[in-house]
């Protein structure tokens, strides 16, 4: 009989400590109230909800609560990192923010994996291009001219930074080849070769007019010229250039307004948009395949963007707010994935098997949208004013 009133003592222990306090008033909580407990449940007139008692029981878990009776199945693992102590996050999805046409006023988001949205301070006039080399993050700014390079870690990135003065050349878009920067530049028309174990520009390759979008094949760079002068004349050009040779080697026409590249095997898509004399908007696709060059023009209309991108072995091009897979002969089948206001779409990229939404209209809405490739919205981040291109980054011990 003693050892079950003990048992039963030390279980209304538990309860007391879960539910209840002082129970007699008298401003200590100490065994008497136990036995006040004891009398109340022998009474019925205990007070103590379920959802007190239960919770996670599992100590590894996130949410272990010690204090719990009843585990309930609600144990959390998620936050559970490997990355070191004081990680803000084990990855990083980085967001250029132009910030206002002419205003100097550009930063960058920061979007870990728990879904938290950081910002930098102002760094520049138009933020226009990211790139991840190992634990480097680096940074065109297009209106003052200059790169940037931060350290990454899990707490974000490491200020202030180290600064390197463009001389004027406006930078545009860049790929990473064997430890080196390739990136183009509007004002100086070239493309400018950046050594990132020197830190010096070591070498530059002409082109005639603004280069824009660059992208590497695993053996050679494409470069798209979308304007052919300084005057924004229609271009039409796109480059084939060896990195080891820094030279260009062939030169496609691919019809006008060529933007953005994308790699599929050996065949390259190139997104295509272009304005006539009054400013209508036209917009197309091309594909460079064995050295011939396929072209389609889809007409006038609402810019359609310039974003394409090689999903499944499907190439997916930006239209009527979202992207829409081109069949063999370049056509647009129907919008899959994505149903925004297309003049609001900036750019679209594909990071870790989900597809990044920049929305913005240039003032105060600015968005990024997550979407599987459903198409269904997973998640949504406010970010800094007009933004841009992603870079991702993952922690790697």
């Amino acid at each position: 009989m003693k050892f079950i009133l003990s048992i039963f003592i030390l279980i209304s222990s538990s309860l007391y400590a879960q539910c209840q306090g002082d129970l007699n008033d008298d401003g200590t909580k100490n065994v008497v109230d136990v036995v006040v407990l004891v009398d109340q449940i022998l009474s019925g007139d205990v007070v103590c909800y379920e959802e007190d008692l239960e919770g996670c029981l599992d100590p590894g878990a996130c949410n272990y609560n010690p204090d719990a009776l009843i585990d309930n199945n609600s144990c959390d693992y998620e936050c559970i990192t490997e990355c070191g102590d004081g990680a803000l996050s084990c990855s990083w999805v980085f967001v250029a923010n132009e910030g206002n046409f002419g205003q100097t006023n550009g930063t960058i988001s920061m979007i870990g994996d728990q879904g938290e949205v950081y910002s930098t301070d102002i760094i520049g006039q138009t933020v226009q291009s990211l790139e991840v080399y190992d634990d480097k993050l680096i940074v065109l700014i297009n209106g003052d001219s200059k790169m940037k390079i931060y350290h990454i870690t899990t707490s974000g990135l490491s200020m202030p930074g180290i600064e390197i003065n463009l001389n004027g050349s406006s930078p545009r878009e860049m790929a990473i080849v064997n430890n080196k920067v390739y990136f183009t530049n509007w004002n100086t028309q070239d493309v400018k070769v950046f050594n990132l174990f020197t830190y010096a520009i070591e070498s530059s390759i002409p082109v005639v007019g603004l280069p824009e979008d660059i992208e590497y094949d695993g053996e050679y760079l494409w470069v798209t010229i979308p304007h052919s002068d300084n005057y924004f004349s229609t271009g039409n050009i796109v480059y084939k250039i060896d990195p080891l040779l820094n030279q260009i080697i062939e030169t496609f026409d691919v019809g006008e307004g060529p933007q953005q590249i994308a790699i599929s095997g050996d065949e390259v898509f190139i997104s295509r948009t272009f304005y006539d004399s009054s400013w209508h908007t036209f917009h197309g696709a091309s594909k460079i395949s064995d050295n011939e060059v396929v072209i389609n023009t889809y007409g006038s209309g609402a810019p359609c963007g310039g974003s394409i991108i090689n999903h499944n072995s499907n190439m997916m091009r930006s239209s009527g707010g979202g992207l829409a897979i081109m069949d063999n002969e370049l056509n647009l089948l129907p919008v899959s994935i994505g149903s925004f206001d297309q003049s609001q779409v900036y750019h679209i990229e594909k990071i870790q098997g989900k597809f990044w939404f920049a929305l913005t209209d240039y003032s105060t809405f600015n968005e990024v949208h997550v979407l599987d490739d459903s198409g269904q919205i997973l998640d949504v981040y406010q970010v800094g004013i007009t933004p841009g291109d992603f870079a991702f980054w993952s922690y790697s011990d």
